[in-house]
């Protein structure tokens, strides 16, 4: 579809006034060869002593696993899926190339290969699990956010199904992924322990990130339409200057969107559309006389 010039200033005036300019760079595109996950077994790693000091704030393997127990559990959400994580900038300037990374418990150090799109499957190994292991990367925890990433086949570029999303909210959550500040979401402190209530709930807040960003989004469900209202865009348009640095949409806020998750009226194979606000750019003008 070709948007207007106008309706294009309408959607970046909408994101200046949520408290933040469109980010410069789009997200490279998902890549999930087959390679990045390694085929021997999980509970071969070489045993070695840590001497490094974990961060309180590294994701723990241990809920991890829960993230991943979960989605088995509930896999008819999404039943032709496989289930990654993702890394994503949270801060400005943080390079998301050649990062490493690795599970690290009290005698076990555990390498996780990283696709191109930083997106990783996790082993399963008991004794890191036994020693209550982190997930660490080679960057500052609080320069990235951590999302699931369950993608069904046969989705169309630029969508997303609506089941898929299902899933990565009771994944993520349940995983313990979601990087927001305690004073400014209070509601995640009550909920943090209770997926299917965050995931169920019109005003769960769990963000999603498009891979650019986003003008619009379309729900389609055979022959039902319905366009995601601007509240749903852009972490609700509510960011400002002062607590955008709580939102771990903190340089991603043109790409973020809410789904319903918890409206059942829309089933699992229901696509989300995207419309993205650098798709179909004007021309340039000809130098041409």
């Amino acid at each position: 579809m070709i948007w207007t010039t106008t309706r294009r200033r309408w959607a970046m005036a909408a994101l200046l006034a949520a408290g933040a300019a469109p980010s410069a760079a789009p997200a490279r595109q998902a890549s999930t060869p087959p390679s990045t996950q390694s085929s021997a077994p999980a509970d071969s790693a070489q045993v070695i002593t840590i001497h490094s000091t974990r961060d309180p704030v590294d994701k723990s393997y241990r809920r991890m696993l829960d993230g991943m127990d979960r989605f088995e559990r509930q896999h008819q959400l999404a039943p032709g899926a496989v289930l990654r994580f993702r890394l994503l900038p949270r801060l400005p300037g943080v390079r998301m190339d050649g990062i490493t990374m690795k599970i690290v418990g009290d005698t076990i150090a555990l390498p996780v290969p990283l696709a191109a799109d930083n997106s990783f499957t996790l082993p399963r190994n008991a004794q890191a699990l036994r020693e209550d292991a982190a997930l660490i990367a080679s960057r500052k925890t609080s320069s990235m956010t951590w999302r699931a990433d369950v993608r069904s086949p046969g989705v169309p570029a630029g969508m997303r199904r609506l089941g898929d999303l299902r899933l990565e909210c009771l994944v993520g959550m349940e995983a313990g992924l979601v990087s927001n500040a305690q004073p400014l979401f209070a509601w995640l402190g009550r909920l943090l322990t209770d997926p299917d209530q965050v995931c169920s709930a019109a005003d769960g807040n769990y963000l999603f990130f498009a891979e650019r960003p986003l003008f619009g989004v379309t729900l389609q469900a055979g022959a039902r339409r319905a366009t995601l209202p601007f509240r749903m865009l852009y972490a609700g348009g509510t960011q400002t200057d002062q607590t955008l640095p709580f939102c771990d949409c903190q340089v991603l806020l043109d790409r973020t969107y809410y789904a319903p998750l918890w409206d059942r009226s829309w089933p699992d194979d229901t696509l989300l559309d995207f419309e993205f606000i650098d798709d179909a750019a004007p021309a340039a003008p000809s130098a041409a006389p």
